[in-house]
């Protein structure tokens, strides 16, 4: 996989040139990483719904074919765009997705911060009260909130095209995190957005696209 660091980007040219990568790729072309930060946007998925964007008070809504709703990009956040032939890795989307998430798990955990996922909600969550706590999340009760008592730290959108994902998924590093609160994140009404300085953690961007890189190296590679 080659990796390419793209610095800062507006989301309208590095989504263009991923549909256009993954449009005339052919069975031998080399997959690639992108890792860029972008100017500040909302992304809308295809189950995006307008009355999730609260008010986008001057920033962009740019609707999108990847899956999932309404999220956020903005300076601060390492945006990881895998562009990857999944026949050839010999996976399918669900456990495509497993591995996003376990790249994520596995920097955090490196930092020492938890990860935890959600049932049935793409993305990785920590506790807002003790980020670095490893005991297991327990269920809701009949009607509870899953995300009692959680943020979340990474969002994820995929989209796959003959065979061949793109989009990814985005790890956020220290951000202004204001902009989550005009928008219900991932369609979820008062979902928490935390990010890696929230949590303590004092790192730079380089460093974290630096080892979100090597994860995703390393979780990526075709079956045996």
């Amino acid at each position: 996989m080659k990796v390419q660091t793209l610095g800062r980007r507006p989301y309208d040219g590095i989504e263009a040139a991923m549909r256009d990568f993954t449009a005339t790729r052919g069975p031998d072309t080399e997959d690639v990483l992108w890792l860029v930060e972008h100017d500040p946007v909302f992304t809308q998925g295809l189950a995006g719904r307008p009355e999730h964007v609260l008010g986008a008070a001057g920033i962009p809504v740019v609707a999108t074919n990847r899956g999932g709703q309404v999220t956020y990009h903005g300076p601060g956040q390492v945006v990881a765009y895998p562009l990857v032939d999944l026949q050839r890795l010999g996976i399918y989307v669900k456990e495509y997705v497993y591995r996003l998430e376990q790249a994520v798990i596995q920097v955090l955990d490196g930092l020492g911060v938890t990860g935890h996922r959600v049932v049935g909600a793409p993305g990785i969550y920590v506790r807002l009260d003790d980020p670095a706590s490893h005991a297991p999340l327990a269920p809701p009760g009949p009607g509870g909130n899953p995300f009692a008592g959680l943020g979340k730290i990474a969002a994820l959108g995929i989209k796959v095209s003959r065979h061949c994902a793109y989009h990814g998924l985005a790890l956020n590093v220290a951000m202004d995190l204001e902009p989550f609160r005009r928008i219900d994140p991932c369609g979820y009404a008062g979902l928490a957005t935390v990010d890696l300085r929230h949590c303590g953690v004092d790192v730079s961007w380089d460093e974290v696209a630096t080892r979100l890189s090597a994860r995703l190296q390393a979780l990526l590679q075709p079956r045996p």
